[in-house]
């Protein structure tokens, strides 16, 4: 342990390539992927066989075999399997949060490195069966004769056999994500065109980026893929405004395939450190994670079940002392377009912030130029608890290539929840 807070420097990141739920990935699991990515930060900073103080990561779809998935990752990988793996799980704000944690332990001394990652797969969603049958196979377990077992079967109709399917709905509301953020939109009145206006810059954004080769380093070719797939380089805005709506029925409804985010599966992951430690290992450091916040909002009686990051970042900026203008990069997680456009719209409300926020004045407005300049998850897509480790390692970069700067993260998550974080390179 340390007597002063130390600099938690980030070194980089690794992610594979992003896929469309039930495409490229649908044989692979939570683990592959989720070792793929670890072993992506190990091919890239030459660590293997490396014990690192701990992997912290998660999957918010996973299966009872996945209770101890960072762990048996690092099993998988080519770090040292003295390296200890934590499994946690805070909705798509995940590895941002395992991020926070490792950071944590890193400023006060308690640790000197630390691998933040998320995976997440719909293509290998859990299928169970209702609760009648499943507690008849716990009984039939327990069963020691013959008598017992047939006594356990007496009574079984095929009709137990019916799986229950996953669904990405709330439990406490019965609605989507989606359906959600569509409420939101109208409560915000936020209109299709401007939706679909953001969904083709992050398409335009990323493709750029693809090109101009800002992606080289940070994606790892994994099962033959070396690009996202959800990236649509050609499209248009006539294309996106073509799409049908799909989470409320028109006129009212604005919400699209095309501006909200598909069911993804991938993976990634990032190093953070001390100084100490990257300079033992001659490792560059791109930046610094400075500081973050979570917050939460009670959907459940008619907040925005995606608002959160607005309560988040407002706390943030209360304890820093900074403004929201402070910043070069602005990566808001793009769940639904919607749900961006509904943010910023927060931040610049009088009557939200006060009223909500308890602020005397508005956040106020960000440059549209420095959000999401790479694109975000409306074009490369939204594996769940990737998506934080994504966007670490994508600012990281960004704040590298530029040399300096200030970036701030958002991101929304199930659950009406939120967390953020500033990095930046002196």
């Amino acid at each position: 342990m340390t007597d002063s807070l130390r600099r938690v420097a980030i070194v980089g990141g690794s992610r594979i390539p992003f896929c469309r739920s039930n495409t490229m990935y649908a044989d692979n699991s939570n683990l592959d992927m989720l070792t793929a990515v670890i072993d992506g930060i190990v091919q890239r900073f030459d660590l293997d066989g490396e014990q690192l103080d701990e992997v912290q990561a998660g999957a918010v779809i996973h299966h009872s075999k996945d209770f101890n998935l960072a762990r048996e990752a690092v099993l998988s990988s080519k770090l040292s399997p003295l390296t200890p793996g934590i499994t946690l799980q805070q909705a798509c704000g995940t590895s941002l949060q395992a991020a926070l944690n490792l950071a944590a332990k890193i400023a006060c001394g308690q640790i000197e490195s630390g691998i933040a990652a998320g995976t997440d797969t719909t293509s290998d969603a859990p299928i169970v069966f209702g609760d009648k049958f499943a507690r008849r196979m716990i009984h039939l377990s327990q069963a020691r004769t013959m008598k017992q077992r047939l006594n356990v079967l007496k009574g079984f109709s095929p009709g137990e056999l019916k799986p229950v399917s996953p669904t990405n709905g709330e439990v406490r509301t019965g609605l989507s994500m989606g359906q959600h953020c569509e409420r939101m939109a109208q409560e915000w009145q936020i209109k299709r065109e401007d939706q679909d206006q953001l969904a083709y810059e992050s398409h335009k954004k990323a493709a750029t980026a693809y090109e101009a080769g800002f992606f080289d380093e940070l994606v790892t070719p994994f099962n033959g893929v070396s690009r996202d797939n959800n990236l649509r380089a050609d499209t248009t805005i006539d294309k996106l405004a073509s799409l049908r709506t799909v989470f409320d029925k028109p006129p009212k409804a604005t919400l699209s395939a095309g501006n909200s985010t598909s069911l993804t599966d991938g993976a990634a992951a990032v190093l953070l450190c001390s100084e100490e430690w990257a300079k033992a290992h001659d490792l560059p450091v791109q930046a610094y994670l400075i500081t973050g916040r979570s917050a939460a909002v009670d959907f459940v009686n008619d907040e925005g079940l995606l608002m959160a990051p607005t309560v988040a970042v407002a706390e943030m900026l209360q304890r820093t002392g900074d403004k929201l203008q402070d910043f070069d990069f602005y990566e808001i997680h793009e769940a639904f377009a919607a749900q961006v456009l509904c943010t910023l719209n927060a931040w610049e409300s009088k009557e939200y912030c006060s009223k909500r926020l308890g602020l005397k004045k508005p956040l106020g407005s960000i440059d549209r130029e420095k959000l999401n300049v790479n694109g975000s998850s409306l074009a490369v897509g939204h594996p769940f608890a990737a998506t934080g480790a994504r966007i670490v390692a994508t600012l990281a970069q960004l704040l590298e290539d530029k040399g300096s700067g200030r970036g701030l993260i958002s991101v929304c998550t199930a659950g009406g929840m939120g967390v953020c974080a500033i990095l930046e390179r002196p």
